[in-house]
């Protein structure tokens, strides 16, 4: 397996990224720490110099795995479900970018928040819908340029929709499209699953990424998940992608990914 760990191209109010900003001097951290490879979290595609990075990347030594999107509903509260359509409109057109930039890297791109939160006040089969044309249209522009989107479940306190593995591969079979896949994270599974290892296997090769953060979304090691179990059984799918940190930079940044990555370097050690 190979290691990396989120870092964020901009400033934003996302709490679980181990660096913001000063993006070439955060690759640089994470090369110096160990990691194989730099997820990027991007509010604005557009505005992030793929060149640039991609070179600044090799120079290092380092892969660019994926590319978030979360940021586009974090700090400007655009996403696939809103109810005025030129918003979502904008959301896509946003995530559009990312895909552009994400075929220059060679990375995936990451659906999350972006889908949006499915609020009680909101008609649900509605939401359901937009969601589901907003990813048959991201589908075809992502197959379009060889990139994969890797959709991420997320815990119910942070929205109302694919909170699960099982939702996320009932969205997967309505979309349709061979181009998405399922984000499994680890803080969120550790809310929502009954068993986290069999919803891995559940998944078989419909995983496309692997988000790791302990109970307290902290580094793993942190806490009390048990990883030498989650990724034993994710080796056994024969998932060969990234797994990828994104937890609170505590008790700072550099020190949690050297943690994190020294911990899950042990458990690979052991295996």
């Amino acid at each position: 397996m190979k290691f990396s760990v989120v870092v964020s191209t901009h400033q934003a109010s996302f709490e679980a990224v181990s660096f913001k900003g000063q993006i070439h001097e955060s690759l640089a951290a994470v090369a110096a720490a160990g990691y194989d490879g730099a997820e990027l979290a991007v509010r604005n595609a557009a505005e992030v110099d793929g060149p640039a990075l991609g070179a600044t990347a090799r120079r290092l030594g380092l892969e660019i795995p994926a590319v978030g999107t979360g940021q586009m509903w974090g700090e400007e509260r655009l996403s696939l479900t809103a109810v005025d359509q030129s918003v979502r409109a904008t959301a896509i057109s946003r995530v559009q970018e990312h895909i552009a930039l994400a075929a220059q890297l060679d990375a995936q791109v990451i659906i999350g928040l972006v889908r949006g939160v499915f609020p009680e006040a909101q008609h649900r089969e509605a939401s359901r819908q937009w969601l589901v044309e907003g990813l048959r249209e991201l589908g075809a522009a992502a197959d379009a340029q060889g990139v994969r989107i890797a959709i991420e479940a997320i815990n119910r306190y942070e929205t109302a929709y694919v909170n699960t593995v099982a939702e996320g591969l009932e969205l997967l079979k309505t979309v349709g499209s061979d181009a998405l896949g399922l984000l499994l994270d680890t803080f969120h599974m550790n809310i929502e699953e009954p068993s986290m290892e069999e919803s891995i296997r559940s998944c078989g090769d419909r995983i496309f990424h692997f988000h790791v953060a302990d109970s307290n979304r902290w580094y793993p090691g942190a806490g009390h998940i048990d990883f030498a179990s989650l990724l034993g059984v994710l080796q056994e799918t024969g998932y060969s992608g990234w797994v990828s940190g994104e937890f609170l930079p505590q008790p700072d940044g550099p020190t949690s990914i050297a943690r994190g990555l020294e911990y899950l370097r042990s458990l690979q050690a052991t295996s």
